[in-house]
């Protein structure tokens, strides 16, 4: 996966160049060539598992969203597993020309560094996560990148990771020339529900209190938009710290409160009950019902739990990787967000698992395949039932040393817990053991010290594979930064099936965001129904529509040539089951 590229104009020097990642090298281009540039790094690539100031050899690092350029440095945040074993997130600054690491922000701090006293005091030595995968922002005259963390790994319980956990699930405002801190905003503390926060933030000026004021807004998986002061972090609009439930997993202590801003509204549902079920049948409304029942419902930020907790909105927002638009003349700021409900259930495991097939497939594996093997309903996450009649063993062991696709490298397990992971696979021996290695004991103390796995990411579906709550499923929404108000919502996508039975407009799960013209357009893909749109950004009225050869999951780009204005989109496809895709598009304004 790759969201896009990197440019550098080059100097008096230096030839201008691409600079991209690929698995988990860091990659310069000579831009007009395309060849690679053999004085940047090793013979043109950069290790990004090396300089984190920690040894990560078997753990997965990765770039998927292109870095982002200041002065002569490449500015660059990493993709890193979820797992209980991952790398740390730390940001990284390169130069363009030598490929040479200039600077280093430890986003797990280390001794000595602010935040360091909201983690165990261990933590930096072993915790993962805390990366800047979603993308960053450059304000250049002031000098400052803005990043977008996500959270702490392990995703759904931090017993070995007490505290706030700074600084996972903030923004952070650095000096993009050293790295040096100047100030952040910890939007989720200890999180354990992945609310990473999911996109770049818009950088905005804004009418507030009479003044105008340059500021960043920051969207969220939950819903919420975080208005802040783009100098000090301070919030513009009035953030309340709110408590929430205490969790009831055995070593877990979840944090008290967590910050909710009161304006703007938030943009989806924050929580689903009964009067919220799906009302596209009485079949679809009953089935729903009586699961909603079996698990716990309770808004946001409530713990997970053995039982079921609902995620609402799920693991994919309220907002996503998309992003938002922002009209500078108008303060008007457009995002696209998901009204899915997901369901977290946690699993105890067996303090011996870590040393079966059985029990390392619990821990590392069944989060995304599934407790039996079963996948994701969506595809996203393919079943392993049978998989001996489509792979080898070689195969298998290989591909979980080095990861594919979205699955993270775990290099990290020794030769024979893959195979012990691979016997069970197959149904040789689920029951196949291996020793620990002596060496390896505080190591194996912090990670398998996780009494709990997950029975994977599930998306709440009536029997029909619809989604579980009450339409609008996927909408498009203007908020207005200066009053702090949503001036519209609409419904974003289709099921042209249900629209045929007479169902009102539901909207589906989206991704990819949108982009405004001063001419009065937004446009956005992102739909399920793989349609492109075009939205009048005043009222939400769709203006003109075509379809797409595959889901444009993607935000599109805008650009002029000889006085003609473009729009284009890539055609991907490949997400919530819809067919793969290889096609940029492009259309033409009119005059």
């Amino acid at each position: 996966i790759n969201r896009g590229v990197s440019y550098w104009a080059g100097d008096d020097q230096h030839e201008a160049r691409i600079l991209y990642s690929a698995g988990s090298r860091l990659f310069a281009l000579d831009a007009s060539t395309g060849i690679p540039i053999t004085a940047f790094g090793e013979e043109g690539s950069v290790d990004l598992r090396d300089g984190l100031d920690r040894d990560v050899t078997g753990l997965s690092v990765t770039a998927r969203t292109p870095g982002i350029v200041y002065k002569h440095l490449l500015i660059q945040g990493t993709s890193v597993s979820e797992g209980i074993r991952s790398a740390p997130g730390h940001i990284r600054a390169y130069d363009v020309r030598t490929g040479e690491m200039v600077w280093i922000f430890h986003t797990i701090p280390h001794p000595g560094e602010f935040g360091y006293d909201t983690w165990p005091s261990n933590a930096y030595l072993y915790s993962g996560g805390a990366n800047a995968w979603s993308g960053l922002s450059l304000d250049e005259e002031r000098g400052t990148v803005f990043l977008p963390t996500g959270s702490a790994a392990f995703d759904f319980w931090g017993g070995n990771r007490v505290g706030e956990n700074l600084f996972a699930n903030s923004v952070l405002a650095l000096d993009a020339m050293t790295g040096e801190r100047k100030w952040h905003f910890q939007i989720v503390h200890h999180d354990i529900w992945d609310r990473d926060l999911p996109a770049a933030p818009n950088l905005v000026t804004v009418v507030h209190d009479g003044r105008r004021i340059d500021a960043v807004a920051q969207v969220t998986k939950s819903g919420h938009v975080f208005l802040l002061d783009r100098d000090t972090g301070d919030p513009l609009f009035p953030v309340e710290e709110r408590p929430f439930p205490p969790s009831d997993l055995e070593g877990e202590r979840a944090w008290p409160t967590q910050p909710i801003p009161l304006k703007p509204p938030p943009f989806a549902r924050q929580k689903f009950d009964e009067k919220d079920v799906t009302n596209i049948s009485q079949e679809s409304h009953d089935y729903v019902l009586e699961r909603l029942r079996q698990v716990r419902s309770d808004g946001q930020f409530v713990p997970p739990s053995v039982q079921g907790t609902i995620i609402y909105p799920g693991f994919d927002g309220g907002a996503e990787w998309g992003g938002a638009g922002y009209d500078p003349t108008t303060g008007m700021l457009y995002v696209n967000s998901n009204e899915m409900a997901w369901i977290l259930t946690m699993v105890p495991l067996n303090p011996d698992g870590a040393t079966t097939g059985k029990g390392l497939y619990a821990r590392y594996c069944a989060g995304c395949h599934g407790t039996g093997l079963e996948g994701s309903p969506t595809g996203d996450m393919p079943a392993l039932a049978g998989l001996e009649s489509r792979m080898t063993r070689d195969a298998v062991s290989e591909q979980i040393a080095r990861g594919v696709g979205f699955m993270p490298s775990f290099g990290f397990l020794e030769s024979d817990e893959v195979s012990a992971i691979v016997d069970f696979l197959f149904g040789e021996d689920e029951e196949t053991s291996i020793e620990l290695e002596e060496d390896e004991a505080e190591l194996s103390a912090f990670f398998a010290g996780s009494p709990y796995g997950h029975t994977g990411y599930n998306r709440f579906f009536d029997q029909d594979g619809y989604p579980a709550v009450k339409p609008p499923w996927g909408t498009l929404n203007a908020i207005n930064l200066y009053t702090g108000t949503i001036d519209w919502s609409v419904p974003l996508g289709e099921f042209p099936e249900l629209t045929t039975r007479g169902i009102p407009q539901t909207g589906t799960e989206n991704y990819g965001g949108p982009v405004v013209t001063s001419g009065g357009l937004l446009f956005i893909a992102a739909s399920k129904d793989e349609r492109f749109r075009a939205f009048d950004k005043d009222n939400g009225a769709v203006l003109w529509e075509t379809q797409l050869p595959a889901g444009g999951y993607a935000t599109p780009a805008t650009y002029e040539v000889r006085g003609k204005q473009y729009v284009v989109i890539a055609a991907g496809g490949g997400k919530m089951g819809t067919k793969s895709g290889d096609a940029y598009l492009a259309f033409a304004l009119p005059e």
